[in-house]
């Protein structure tokens, strides 16, 4: 009698679009560390806001589908938005994730001392939750009535490419990620006075691919983003990694949505920055030193904004962005074109490349270090836990004794 020999597990790895295309492209060794590793940040601000700000909008939105007439905008923050960032927020303490102190209040009026608050008068209406109003009220009203889907799960695969056999696990690999909202347009019934759409058809290089379409219906997908908008350049000529894996992200989606059943053609990506709407001080300080530098894309272009922002120090109380302004900042569009998806692609699949090469090297030689590549910034380094022991920042930093 013959046995058979088990087959070996042939495993093909799954990459996630902000898990791991996003964090890798921030760095490569702090990617390591906390998505492989299994290290989850100490002091995970922009990764609890995120999640707070995409459970609000879709809390928002299912109470609005509900009754589209009796939910009218714009919203009171007390009377009508803060119950559902209580909700969403005790989702988020369920899975281990707590508010940053000062950006929002976690408590009720029940709560008598101030716990981490400024003083006992709960609740209080800090960052987080003026950004949350901004949100809602700004770009809810727009939309809410073109949203078809929300939280769409996509999943696609694609051949390794720089597969080489005893080196990489596997010839293919999983692409996966969540769409925050698929828009279904019909130019039948949309409605003229609609913001989102009037970006939409006054952008020259979108209006151009609906007017070729054969259709009168095609699809928009929106993510939403809790950051401010990345600057196009870092330095003069210097592109932003962030920046332009930001229109890769929403391209793959464009590719993986294009091929699901029953999809309309994806025409434009947008990409909702909603710290935009409520600056910090930080923000406002980097925007002005990126408006100098020529480093963004939306300047200021009136005189009150551009005086506003000459005149801006930090610690001044006043908003120096007028709400346009900030609207604008807030909203990004990208055509989806098949040339751009194309390119995307295969920057994806160089990005997948490098971590099966990084994750190949650590296995033979057993090092961390010497496998990932850091990629230093000041904004990672400072938040990131790992940086006293980079070797892309050697010395630069102390550990703190309390």
């Amino acid at each position: 009698m013959t046995l058979s020999v088990k087959s070996k597990p042939y495993i093909i790895p799954e990459y996630s679009l902000t898990g791991d295309l996003l964090s890798y492209k921030a760095c490569g060794l702090q990617y390591r560390y906390q998505n492989r590793g299994a290290l989850p940040p100490s002091t995970p601000v922009q990764l609890w806001f995120g999640e707070f700000i995409h459970g609000v909008m879709e809390e928002a939105y299912k109470t609005w589908r509900k009754d589209p007439e009796v939910f009218h905008f714009p919203r009171q923050w007390k009377d009508a938005i803060r119950k559902i960032e209580m909700n969403v927020n005790l989702r988020l303490r369920a899975k281990g994730l707590l508010p940053p102190p000062r950006l929002f209040c976690p408590y009720d009026e029940t709560m008598k001392t101030p716990g981490l608050c400024p003083d006992a008068n709960h609740p209080h209406q800090l960052l987080a939750s003026q950004r949350t109003e901004a949100a809602i009220n700004t770009w809810g009203p727009h939309l809410f009535p073109l949203i078809d889907s929300a939280e769409v799960k996509l999943k696609g695969c694609r051949d390794m490419v720089g597969y080489q056999p005893g080196v990489h696990r596997a010839q293919t690999y999983s692409i996966t990620g969540v769409v925050d909202v698929i828009s279904a347009v019909s130019m039948d019934n949309a409605h003229e006075g609609n913001l989102i759409l009037r970006y939409i058809n006054t952008h020259p290089e979108i209006k151009g691919i609906i007017d070729d379409l054969s259709s009168r219906d095609y699809e928009v997908i929106i993510d939403y983003k809790g950051m401010r908008r990345p600057p196009v350049y870092l330095s003069p000529g210097v592109p932003n990694p962030t920046w332009e894996a930001h229109e890769w992200q929403v391209l793959t989606y464009a590719w993986l949505r294009s091929h699901q059943k029953d999809a309309y053609r994806p025409i434009v990506g947008i990409l909702f920055y909603l710290n935009e709407l409520v600056p910090s001080a930080d923000d406002i300080g980097d925007l002005k030193k990126e408006a100098k530098d020529g480093l963004t894309d939306i300047l200021p272009t009136s005189r009150v904004d551009k005086q506003a922002l000459a005149r801006w120090r930090k610690g001044s109380k006043e908003n120096a962005l007028s709400a346009n302004l900030r609207e604008q900042r807030s909203i990004r569009l990208i055509p989806l074109t098949e040339e751009r998806q194309k390119r995307s692609l295969q920057s994806f699949d160089g990005v997948v490349l490098d971590i099966e090469s990084s994750v190949a090297k650590e296995m033979k030689c057993g090092s961390i270090r010497g496998c990932w590549q850091p990629n230093p910034q000041e904004k990672t380094c400072t938040a990131c836990d790992f940086k006293i022991y980079c070797p892309a920042v050697e010395g630069k930093y102390q550990m703190s004794i309390l």
